[in-house]
């Protein structure tokens, strides 16, 4: 599985890392704006993402106005939809339904545990909603 992984904090950034090595080879970047350019980058080299992690508060594009690039990318290339996970220290009920309606697949609050990454990976691959 291809994964990317767009968190702008380092530790952060290295746990989901660390967590998520077991499942394919990752891409890391710390911006929103970033994340934009890798996805439609390989996605146009052929090669798009299974998986993107967003955090919601980064830098240049903060991972909802990532999601919604993201979502119009793949819309644009009539591509596969990517498995998107919000991952993020907001646990509001206005962040989380922003995110759904944004159209992504999963949602984990910081901090991270192994089983909270993988109970979600999992449910998030297997195509079970929240």
């Amino acid at each position: 599985m291809r994964i990317l992984i767009a968190e702008d904090d380092f530790i952060a950034r290295q746990i989901l890392f660390n967590f998520l090595t077991k499942y394919g080879d990752i891409d890391v970047t710390d911006n929103g704006r970033e994340a934009v350019r890798l996805f439609d980058k390989h996605l146009k080299q052929g090669r798009g993402y299974d998986l993107v992690c967003l955090d919601i508060m980064m830098p240049r594009l903060n991972g909802h106005e990532a999601l919604e690039a993201i979502r119009a990318t793949e819309e644009q290339h009539q591509a596969d939809r990517a498995k998107v996970i919000m991952t993020t220290a907001l646990d509001d009920s206005r962040n989380i339904l922003k995110s759904f309606n944004n159209q992504c697949d999963g949602y984990i609050t910081k901090p991270y545990s192994w089983d909270k990454v993988e109970m979600e990976i999992e449910k998030v691959l297997q195509g079970k909603s929240r």
